[in-house]
C-alpha cells in the first residue's frame, strides 16, 4: 500500500484529453524559396530611354546655364533645328539612303560568308583545319587596319567600302557561332544516334537550334561592328552619305551637323539592335533564362 502510494505521490500528472494538443510540437511552416528574389525582376517600362533622357536633360541644364560652349556643343534645341532644316532641304534623306545602302550590303555578304565558315569548321575537323587559323589572323588584326591595303585592292570606290564592312562583320558571326556549335552537348548527339536521325535532320534539329544563341549574340556584334565600319569608309574618298556629311562639317566647323550625324548613327544603331533583338527572342522563345 505504501508503495503503491510513494509511486502515486511521485509520478508526473498527465494532462487531461482536452490538453493533449499541448503535447504536439506546433506545425513548422515550410519556408519560403527566395528564387523569385534573385530574379532580374520586372521589365521598367520604356527603361531603355531612362539613360538617353538624363543625358539629354543634363546637357539642356548644361545648354541653359551657360555652362557648355555652344561652339563645343550645340543646345538640343539648335540640333533639332539644324535637323529640320536638312530634312527640308533633303540632304538628310539622300544621305542617310546612301549610308544605310553600303551598310546593308556589308552586312548581308558579311553573315552570309561568316556563317558558311563557321558551319564548315563547326561540322568538320578538315574544314577547321583549313578555316579556323586564317580567320584567327583576321580577328587579330583590326579591320580599319587593312584599308590601305583594301584601296590597292579595290580602289577607293564603293567596293573597297562594302568590303571593309563585310570582313567587319563576318568575324563575330564566325566566332560566336562557331563557338556555339561546338558547345552542343554530346548528349543530344548520343540521342540523336539513339533515334536513328539522318545527317540532314540531325543538322535541322540538333546543330541549327544549338547554334542560335551564338549567331544572334554574334549578330548583334556584327550590326555595331557594320555602322562602326561605316563611319570610317564614308570618310574615304566618298560623295554622299552620313560619314561625309560629317567631314564635310568638320571641314566647315559646323559642329551642329556633326551632331545630327553622330545622333542617327546611334538612331541607326539602336533600330538595328532592337530589330535582332526582336527576332533573337521570338526565335528563342523555348529557352528560359534569367531575364524571363
Amino acid at each position: 500500500m505504501n508503495a503503491f502510494s510513494n509511486t502515486a505521490a511521485v509520478a508526473p500528472a498527465f494532462p487531461a484529453a482536452s490538453d493533449e494538443r499541448l503535447l504536439i510540437p506546433p506545425a513548422v511552416e515550410p519556408r519560403k524559396t527566395g528564387t523569385r528574389r534573385l530574379a532580374l525582376g520586372r521589365t521598367i517600362p520604356f527603361g531603355a530611354l531612362i539613360g538617353p533622357a538624363l543625358l539629354l536633360v543634363i546637357w539642356s541644364i548644361g545648354s541653359i546655364a551657360g555652362l557648355i560652349d555652344p561652339r563645343t556643343l550645340p543646345a538640343p534645341w539648335s540640333v533639332v533645328g539644324t535637323a529640320i532644316d536638312l530634312i527640308a532641304e533633303g540632304k538628310l534623306q539622300h544621305h542617310l539612303m546612301t549610308s544605310a545602302w553600303r551598310a546593308a550590303q556589308g552586312l548581308v555578304f558579311g553573315i552570309l560568308i561568316g556563317t558558311i565558315l563557321a558551319l564548315i569548321s563547326g561540322l568538320s575537323r578538315l574544314g577547321e583545319a583549313i578555316i579556323d587559323g586564317p580567320v584567327q589572323i583576321k580577328r587579330a588584326i583590326p579591320t580599319l587596319a587593312l584599308i590601305p591595303l583594301l584601296m590597292l585592292w579595290f580602289g577607293i570606290g564603293e567596293g573597297m567600302k562594302v568590303t571593309t564592312i563585310a570582313l567587319a562583320v563576318l568575324i563575330p558571326i564566325y566566332i560566336q557561332t562557331h563557338s556555339s556549335l561546338r558547345s552542343i552537348d554530346s548528349r543530344y548527339v548520343e540521342l540523336a544516334q539513339t533515334l536513328r536521325m539522318g545527317y540532314g535532320e540531325f543538322i535541322r534539329q540538333v546543330i541549327l537550334p544549338g547554334a542560335l544563341p551564338g549567331f544572334f549574340l554574334g549578330l548583334r556584334f556584327a550590326v555595331t561592328y557594320a555602322w562602326l565600319s561605316l563611319v570610317v569608309v564614308e570618310q574615304v574618298n566618298a560623295t554622299s552619305g552620313i560619314g561625309y556629311m560629317i567631314d564635310l562639317a568638320r571641314n566647315y566647323g559646323q559642329t551642329d551637323i556633326i551632331i545630327v550625324g553622330l545622333v542617327v548613327y546611334a538612331l541607326l544603331g539602336l533600330a538595328s539592335d532592337g530589330i535582332v533583338r526582336f527576332f533573337q527572342e521570338r526565335s528563342l522563345s523555348w529557352r528560359r533564362t534569367l531575364a524571363d
